[in-house]
């Protein structure tokens, strides 16, 4: 029990120079201890997962919202109650003391700051820069990667961030080099995946940069990267990988994904402010990215490689807080129960004959994260009048997402906090809107 106390507190309490606190507001250890109690079982991740009595012990620290059953937790994450305490708690203290702290205090704070979400990660320290979201660390890597030449091509798929599917197109264009379109299939296994990008390294053997995306905001996907990797690296193709919904959504260290770059953001998963994400770049890659406009040249360090000019400074200090409780409840935990939750509405789902899920078609392809659609139904219109119904007959928020190949369809996330049997209401009503078919 006391190994997991100082595992814990590696990431609870930190010396954060003139805002030296505990993570938690109250400084003391009532509340670490309560949390590693959570932990504190021999039970398995999977067994874990369907404890309710475990999870109605983590839902204390969250304050949902009531008016509506809130699957669409995918947007941002909410902040547990201590994160919450302490962001705000760190924010009226920056506000007073302002420039004394900042020029006094804040470049070491950063470096801290990094270093903890380094060590979460599995990564050196010079291997992260803290950014303020997925997007800015992408578009960094895209605008100053220096490999291209015009017989080259790069490849990003449907399931990807549309934005980033945006950019890769505008590299091409930028660089005049072919922009290639995977269009994956819209339900599939693990293999059925690494196929389709076997398939595009074999037919575009110019390829010489990829985005693979860890977990697709589209449907929950979660692609086996550290594979699909491999295959790119052996054909010289370097890799970008989006985790800004994968990281605390799926339990990985970066060795798991055997990547060049990762990008990330910590406000969904991880549960810290918003504001806040991060960049890796194994070690060895950093000559092939030029630094920030501006920055100090040198390849010692990620962090040059962009510039966050002054930020929202109680965020990031917030971070190690949110990796903290994210830590309490455990990574393995989080993910299975999750996915506990995700198949208990698909369960029903596949046995509706005019409801189509989306994304994994088994157990190493599935996250928390889920999409469906009624079959034949794939226009915006016809997505948008579906989710309309779910909210204002049945009361369950849902998002519509309309970026596959395939067409449009409903991303379905619930959170640690969610129950039974609010999915339960979501699965009642997919039977319902069924039946009415």
């Amino acid at each position: 029990m006391q190994s997991r106390r100082q595992l814990l507190k590696t990431f609870t309490t930190l010396s954060l120079g003139g805002l030296s606190h505990s993570v938690f507001a109250s400084g003391e250890d009532s509340t670490i201890n309560e949390l590693v109690d959570l932990l504190h079982t021999n039970a398995s991740p999977q067994a874990v997962a369907s404890d309710e009595s475990y999870w109605n012990k983590v839902s204390r620290y969250y304050l949902k919202g009531t008016d509506t059953i809130n699957l669409e937790q995918g947007y941002w994450g909410k902040m547990a109650l201590p994160v919450e305490d302490e962001y705000i708690r760190l924010t009226r203290k920056i506000n007073q003391e302002m420039a004394w702290y900042a020029r006094k205090h804040w470049s070491d704070n950063f470096k801290q700051v990094k270093q903890t979400v380094a060590r979460a990660l599995g990564a050196e320290v010079n291997e992260i820069a803290l950014t303020r979201n997925a997007t800015e660390s992408f578009v960094n890597l895209i605008t100053q990667y220096k490999g291209l030449q015009k017989q080259d091509a790069v490849l990003w798929a449907d399931v990807d961030y549309p934005s980033f599917q945006h950019m890769m197109q505008w590299l091409a264009n930028e660089h005049k080099v072919e922009g290639i379109a995977l269009s994956l299939p819209s339900s599939g296994s693990k293999q059925d995946f690494i196929d389709a990008y076997t398939a595009a390294f074999q037919q575009h053997p110019n390829l010489k940069l990829m985005l693979l995306t860890h977990t697709s905001n589209q449907h929950g996907l979660t692609l086996p990267v550290k594979e699909i990797a491999a295959l790119a690296k052996s054909k010289g193709i370097d890799v970008i990988c989006d985790c800004a919904q994968s990281w605390g959504l799926v339990n990985f260290k970066m060795d798991d994904l055997g990547v060049d770059w990762a990008v990330f953001n910590l406000h969904k998963w991880i549960g810290s402010p918003v504001g806040v994400g991060a960049l890796y770049m194994k070690a060895g890659t950093l000559e092939r990215v030029s630094p920030f406009p501006g920055e100090a040249g040198g390849n010692e360090s990620a962090q040059n490689r962009v510039h966050i000019a002054t930020s929202d400074f109680a965020a990031f200090l917030a971070v190690p807080h949110a990796i903290a409780f994210h830590f309490a409840i455990g990574g393995e935990n989080k993910a299975e129960r999750l996915r506990y939750l995700r198949s208990r509405w698909v369960d029903v789902a596949n046995t509706l004959p005019n409801i189509e899920v989306l994304g994994a078609a088994d157990v190493d392809g599935s996250s928390g994260m889920g999409g469906f659609r009624i079959k034949g139904q794939v226009t915006q219109p016809q997505v948008s009048a579906l989710q309309q119904r779910l909210e204002n007959e049945f009361g369950v928020f849902t998002v519509v997402r309309q970026d596959l190949a395939s067409g449009c369809n409903i991303r379905v996330t619930p959170q640690v906090f969610t129950t039974l049997a609010e999915i339960d209401t979501f699965a009642n009503a997919l039977i319902n809107i069924d039946k009415a078919l």
